[in-house]
């Protein structure tokens, strides 16, 4: 049996629900292994909108478990309000459908604040994060300070745990001119919701180990995207997890061996939220309509996202970086309408040509796109469910994405809904 790990090859974004959610249909497992609640998939299914944030998306088909792995950050409220949420839908979320690793790390409402004083006195070099408490728990866990789901089965250990987070983040508070973060209250709080967390926590390693060995499908669902990965990303406008499908393994305990196939959703043209270089962006009526057309605001937070041209040089790095195999394109309908398409195929800086994005953030400032130009097709694809159907010059544009990139396009999206797919290789079976 193939275990596939699907990740986004650019900055998120991507349209991964919806391929996700196909994916899950034919998987037995679903591994969340990464990232937080700032991620959102969207999935409709037979008519119902669900909105995911931290729950992995098999959550919302029977007969399937959901897992949390240990490289997630935990906000355990928010996780709560969550299940509340998805079960109002009719969806049944127990022990026996959603497994949350014990060794997951709890987002707190002291990072939360963190983030938030931290990006409001940034100014010009704030990263532009969601809010979250995300980066702030992420460090605490590398700190070797921070208070994880198996803290909650003893009062002692956690208020111990509490203790030393604090006293690092409190220092930090006083000396930003901040009130000090007091203990009890946050201690009750986490006592009285801990058996609720607690009936999900299991050691995840030893449960992949047992799937594994009954051969069953497992899918491990990633967030964000390759160019936010903290350390291949565009550091540092980057998220603060490794966002590559290796972290899969890491993520959830299990050995690399148990990955057989790597699926990089792409979007057919370019999209970034937040602050950060983005070389093919475009300020003009080319990126207002991809915006509009695309509907390109935050599943979770509601922002608006940059838009650009596909950006051949970056998603080439990201399959080099992350192993991918094949390609799910994108949201090609939202191209439809447009006379002329470009491709990045190199950039340009101090007049040499390169074929990679520097590390270094000052050269990413510097860095200029050199395009080659495709005729748009002028006619609407969307609902295309046949590649023979496609207009020629989306099929062009579609094989020069293939070509240039070094990766095979698996299958290719013409709308939102699931069915309007085009699928040329099942991952499942390649």
């Amino acid at each position: 049996m193939k275990n596939i790990v699907v990740v986004g090859s650019q900055w998120g974004d991507e349209g991964k629900g919806k391929i996700v959610d196909w994916l899950s249909s034919e998987a037995d497992i679903v591994v969340r292994f990464q990232g937080g609640h700032n991620a959102g998939h969207t999935l409709v299914i037979e008519g119902v909108t669900y909105k995911l944030r931290l729950l992995p998306s098999g959550i919302v088909r029977k007969n399937k478990i959901s897992i949390i792995g240990n490289g997630v950050v935990v906000d355990p409220w928010a996780l709560l309000d969550e299940i509340k949420e998805i079960k109002s839908k009719g969806v049944k979320v127990d022990e026996s459908n959603l497994i949350l690793s014990e060794s997951a790390n709890l987002i707190l409402p002291f990072h939360k604040e963190m983030d938030e004083i931290r990006e409001d006195s940034a100014g010009a070099s704030k990263i532009g994060t969601t809010r979250r408490g995300i980066g702030p728990t992420y460090e605490d866990k590398v700190g070797r300070r921070s208070i994880r789901v198996m803290d909650l089965s003893s009062e002692k250990n956690l208020d111990n745990k509490l203790e030393i987070a604090l006293a690092h983040h409190n220092a930090i508070r006083k000396g930003l001119g901040k009130n000090i973060f007091k203990k009890d209250q946050l201690k009750k709080d986490l006592i009285k919701i801990a058996p609720e967390i607690l009936k999900f926590s299991k050691p995840v390693w030893k449960k992949i180990d047992e799937y594994k060995s009954k051969q069953k499908k497992i899918l491990f669902e990633g967030a964000q995207g390759i160019l936010l990965d903290v350390d291949h990303g565009t550091y540092p406008f980057v998220t603060s997890s490794n966002t590559v499908a290796s972290s899969a393994a890491t993520g959830s305990g299990c050995g690399p061996n148990s990955i057989n196939y790597v699926l990089g959703i792409t979007k057919a043209y370019t999209t970034r939220v937040g602050e950060g270089p983005f070389p093919t962006e475009l300020k003009d009526k080319t990126g207002e309509l991809l915006g509009v057309k695309g509907k390109e605001f935050g599943t979770v937070t509601s922002r608006k996202r940059r838009c650009g041209w596909f950006d051949g040089v970056l998603v080439r790095q990201s399959v080099k970086i992350s192993g991918i195999n094949g390609i799910a394109l994108t949201k090609l309908d939202v191209l439809d309408e447009l006379n002329e398409i470009k491709i990045c195929v190199k950039y340009e800086i101090n007049g040499k040509e390169i074929d990679y994005l520097p590390a270094s953030s000052e050269e990413q400032k510097k860095v200029k796109p050199v395009y080659k130009t495709f005729s748009g097709w002028k006619t609407p694809t969307k609902g295309i469910r046949n590649l023979e159907d496609l207009p020629d010059n989306a099929k062009k544009y579609i094989h020069a994405i293939e070509d240039f990139i070094g990766a095979k396009i698996s299958s290719i999206s013409t709308s939102p809904e699931r069915q309007d797919t085009i699928l040329l290789q099942n991952p499942f079976e390649n």
